[in-house]
């Protein structure tokens, strides 16, 4: 079984922020494929469904952000799984709007959701889909920012960023993430 966690903050309060895509990404793949994130389970709310390529479960922690690690490591312990089954998807500021990184390993790069996992999981090494967000306006608040909605006229690359996200995602299920990544890392 894979295992998707997006990376949001929980409430209607941050539901279409710059730092929820993660969540958005997971939103539209369950959608997809007609599976429910209901589920609340690990501090996290879950959906467990089968793709064409497998068998899947689709976390969203409900820890906030900086604690994200928390809901990742309480799914590990509860499920046994492997942690190169996981997949994490989440925002990057260092990639512009629109486009999507995957990667294998790294460090946080001053992502704190990221920072969180790697200390409950004791590695860097874990794939991701790093999904676009651009950098604030100099002056403008990285903090302020991420946690600011996207612009209207963003929508086309938002939309664009998170069907590219779960083609990835959907290709990864029956592929290894480095094929996975010479496909999508274009």
């Amino acid at each position: 079984m894979k295992w998707i966690v997006g990376l949001g903050n929980p409430g209607a309060k941050y539901e279409k922020t710059r730092h929820n895509i993660g969540f958005m990404a997971l939103d539209e793949l369950a959608r997809r494929h007609g599976i429910a994130i209901k589920q609340s389970k690990c501090k996290a709310l879950i959906g467990e469904g089968v793709l064409p390529g497998g068998k899947v479960a689709l976390i969203k922690p409900m820890t906030y952000m900086n604690l994200s690690g928390e809901a990742v490591r309480a799914f590990m312990d509860y499920y046994k799984v492997p942690l190169e089954d996981m997949i994490v998807v989440y925002d990057d500021l260092d990639t512009e709007i629109g486009r999507n990184r995957l990667r294998y390993q790294g460090s946080a790069g001053g992502h704190n959701g990221i920072k969180s996992i790697i200390q409950h999981t004791g590695t860097q090494s874990f794939n991701r889909i790093r999904m676009g967000i651009s950098r604030p306006e100099p002056g403008f608040a990285v903090v302020d920012y991420v946690l600011s909605t996207f612009a209207k006229k963003e929508a086309p690359l938002l939309q664009q960023s998170i069907e590219a996200a779960c083609d990835a995602l959907e290709y990864s299920l029956d592929h290894t993430f480095e094929q996975t990544m010479a496909k999508f890392n274009g």
